[in-house]
């Protein structure tokens, strides 16, 4: 494959009928209480064949924000004296592996620790990086890849690999939020198991497809996205019973506004329709200056530039981007590639894909979503961005021109007078809400 070209994506709606396949509590206003949470998840599960079966239960890890202890001990509850056996993996894709405290904290266990929390489950960390942890589903061949794609990509075919306890459990249970997301539209349902517990391939392959639509077109797109269509197709091959509960996280991240139930496409699908509506923030005119503060639950820039995906569609031609993190030190110490290819635009890559097509194709994904739209002049050899991204963390200002982006002194931005300039955007808790244009409004 010599040639790679940025397009404008081709997006499916929603099939009519999927999102009514799944149950659902709960809608865009409001909150759930306790009992109404505990009362849905434990009806959902008594309906489902789980007597006697091996559960592989997965969940987010601790870069998403959702109250799994709000809806845990009802599984728990449910599950008990039922299932055979309950295996948690965390679905980590290729972030870091989470240790024992922080595996406590997210599943509400700090008091007493996870095993005594949720006795008979045991609670791993999806082993991407561990051949003998990883399961072999076979080939989707280059062929299908294109239709899938919309001719995105040709002459690639796509080895799909999953953690082997995805496969050799009677039943998949999956259990996250839904939010707006770079690379495949909305997040949740099938994804947690592509890229959640895969392997490089259908990450890379899935990302990059992302990136060649671009994040900045994709993000919060509300439909079945080229991406969703790898995502699905590979999820096929997994023979096994799979189930979703989807939720829609509130503000903060401790409350939920809704949850749904049902085989994983149709539990995203009724899930996605809300988080268009709660997780989407209009605007009426682009902003010179964007300062996202990203949150501490995110450790380094590969997970900390959603703050950049999910406000750069409101920034104005010309204008900043400010990650302001002054925890992070890193950029990503699972991708040490990174640094020698550092961020650029698509067209960067796209138009030098000799020089850059044997790189992983989810580092140089990556690397486009955090700088956005762009040019490249081949001959001239000159990069322009659509807009500045700066990083204002502790990353040292030598490491951050290593990886071809501005440095800012945290200690030199004046929050509070920032958010008195009517020309700068703010945005605390930055990286889950998405930030458009009102003109770009979709009708649901």
């Amino acid at each position: 494959m010599s040639e790679q070209t940025a397009t404008t994506p081709t997006i499916d709606p929603i099939p009519e009928g999927l999102a009514e396949r799944a149950a659902l509590l709960g809608g865009p206003e409001g909150t759930l209480d306790q009992e109404q949470i505990t009362g849905f998840v434990t009806e959902q599960l008594a309906g489902a064949d789980l007597d006697g079966k091996s559960v592989c239960l997965i969940i987010p890890d601790g870069t998403r924000s959702v109250p799994l202890p709000r809806v845990l001990p009802a599984i728990h509850a449910a599950l008990a004296g039922r299932a055979a056996s309950v295996t948690v993996l965390i679905a980590l894709g290729t972030h870091a592996a989470m240790s024992g405290e922080a595996i406590d904290a997210l599943l509400g266990s700090t008091e007493h620790g996870a095993q005594a929390t949720y006795p008979g489950w045991e609670i791993v960390n999806h082993a991407w990086d561990d051949p003998e942890q990883i399961a072999d589903l076979g080939e989707i061949p280059a062929e299908r890849i294109t239709e899938l794609t919309g001719g995105l990509l040709r002459d690639v075919p796509m080895r799909v690999q999953i953690n082997r306890l995805c496969v050799e459990s009677d039943v998949n249970l999956v259990v996250g939020p839904v939010f707006p997301h770079e690379v495949v539209g909305f997040s949740g349902g099938n994804k947690y198991f592509f890229p959640g517990c895969s392997v490089h391939d259908v990450i890379d392959i899935s990302h990059w497809v992302g990136a060649l639509i671009t994040a900045s077109r994709i993000i919060g797109t509300l439909g079945i996205t080229p991406v969703r269509q790898l995502i699905d197709a590979a999820t096929e091959l997994i023979d096994a019973q799979k189930l979703c509960f989807t939720m829609d996280v509130a503000a903060g991240g401790q409350d939920l506004g809704a949850i749904a139930f049902g085989d994983p496409q149709a539990a995203w699908a009724a899930m996605a329709k809300i988080s268009a509506l709660t997780h989407i923030t209009y605007v009426d005119k682009p902003y010179q200056r964007i300062v996202a503060l990203v949150p501490e639950m995110y450790e380094d820039i590969w997970t900390g530039a959603k703050g950049f995906y999910k406000s750069e569609p409101v920034c104005a031609d010309g204008g900043e981007v400010i990650l302001y993190a002054p925890h992070i030190t890193e950029v990503a110490a699972m991708h040490p590639g990174l640094r020698d290819i550092g961020y650029h635009n698509i067209e960067y890559f796209t138009k030098q894909w000799d020089r850059f097509q044997d790189h992983p194709w989810g580092e140089l994904a990556h690397s486009t979503h955090v700088t956005g739209l762009g040019t490249y002049d081949p001959e001239t050899g000159e990069e322009r961005q659509r807009v500045r991204r700066s990083f204002a963390t502790s990353i040292p200002p030598e490491v951050c021109a290593e990886y071809n982006v501005p440095y800012v002194d945290p200690a030199s931005l004046d929050l509070e007078a920032l958010r008195q300039d009517p020309d700068t955007l703010v945005i605390d808790h930055a990286g889950e809400v998405l930030f458009r244009l009102a003109e770009e409004r979709q009708a649901l």
